[in-house]
């Protein structure tokens, strides 16, 4: 009779291999899903900066063109920090080769060694290298296209601010008829001063578009539908706020009566100090006299009717109204991104 004998284990330690691959396994998918999950958190964090970056170096170098070269960087700079969670964003570089536009790319900051990539919390278990976690935002500076705003449009041969400059003279514009003419920057002789322009956005609003002609209303009086609107720069200017109003520029003038028409060449905006408005049984004036208006010439009185104030630079942040990219550059612009 045959000896049984012990059949010999030979799956002992099978389940710590199986163990140990299961572990490996889901480490695997721990980084997959977590470190994958940081990098895209990181990268968001990163687009944010860069955007806010690209929209803070556009505008500054807009309102300071001389300076742009020099400082785009530490713009760019000031914002990205403050505009992702962890404040830890590497500026790389800002982009100044194509003209109005501003390219800034944006990376990792390690807060521990300063270098510039994103350790993963899991996949370093795998002896898988850090990652370099970047992004890009361009913003472009255009004139703007159009506008809906108070119905009042002021003539080239008033604008006076230049590429160089913040801010112009302090000038008393006038109601067109009598303010004499000029030859605006399209060739053609235009009357100076402002006029006003039908309502075709709504009550108190002239909706316009560059490089177009609008129809104008030819009476002398402002409209009763913009009590409110004067009322409110009236009390902004006696409480010591500013009041910067966006006008179109025309370049070119025809029709009369209820035919009459402007050419629109732009837009600009005008830093309201006073003045001298007709309408309704009584004439509508603030501030037009010294010492406010600065010099005795640019005072309103008596049957002037007119606007004191002085054309200044302005950045739209897709707050005009209109698209931009197809009026001349009259120091009010809109900036936005595009990529």
């Amino acid at each position: 009779m045959r000896r049984l004998s012990r059949v010999a284990d030979k799956e002992r330690g099978a389940t710590g291999v199986l163990v140990a691959v299961m572990m490996l396994v889901l480490i695997g998918a721990g980084a997959m899903a977590v470190d994958v999950g940081q990098i895209y958190a990181e990268r968001a964090q990163l687009q944010n900066a860069a955007d806010a970056g690209a929209m803070a170096a556009a505008q500054q170098c807009h309102s300071t063109p001389t300076e742009c070269s020099a400082k785009a960087l530490v713009w760019a700079q000031d914002m990205t920090g403050g505009n992702s969670n962890d404040g830890a964003t590497t500026v790389d570089s800002v982009d100044l080769s194509v003209p109005n536009q501003v390219t800034v790319v944006t990376s990792t900051l390690n807060g521990t060694s300063g270098a510039g990539f994103l350790t993963k919390m899991f996949a370093s278990a795998l002896n898988a290298p850090p990652v370099t976690v970047g992004a890009r935002a361009t913003a472009v500076i255009e004139p703007l296209g159009g506008a809906t705003a108070f119905p009042l449009a002021i003539s080239d041969c008033q604008y006076d601010l230049s590429g160089a400059e913040d801010t112009g003279d302090i000038q008393l514009i006038k109601y067109k008829p009598g303010s004499g003419t000029c030859t605006s920057t399209s060739g053609h002789v235009i009357p100076g001063g402002f006029g006003w322009l039908d309502h075709t956005g709504g009550p108190c609003l002239a909706a316009t578009d560059a490089d177009d002609t609008v129809p104008t209303d030819t009476g002398a009086n402002y409209p009763g539908a913009c009590d409110a609107t004067v009322t409110a720069w009236k009390n902004t200017i006696a409480s010591g706020g500013t009041v910067e109003a966006t006008f179109p520029v025309y370049d070119d003038a025809g029709g009369t009566g209820h035919g009459g028409w402007f050419h629109i060449r732009g837009y600009a905006t005008f830093r309201l100090i006073g003045w001298a408005f007709s309408g309704g049984g009584s004439p509508e004036v603030f501030r037009a006299t010294m010492p406010w208006v600065g010099v005795p010439a640019n005072a309103c009185t008596g049957s002037c009717r007119g606007i004191i104030g002085q054309f200044v630079k302005f950045e739209s942040i897709d707050s005009a109204g209109g698209s931009g990219g197809t009026g001349s550059d009259l120091g009010s612009v809109d900036i936005r991104l595009i990529k």
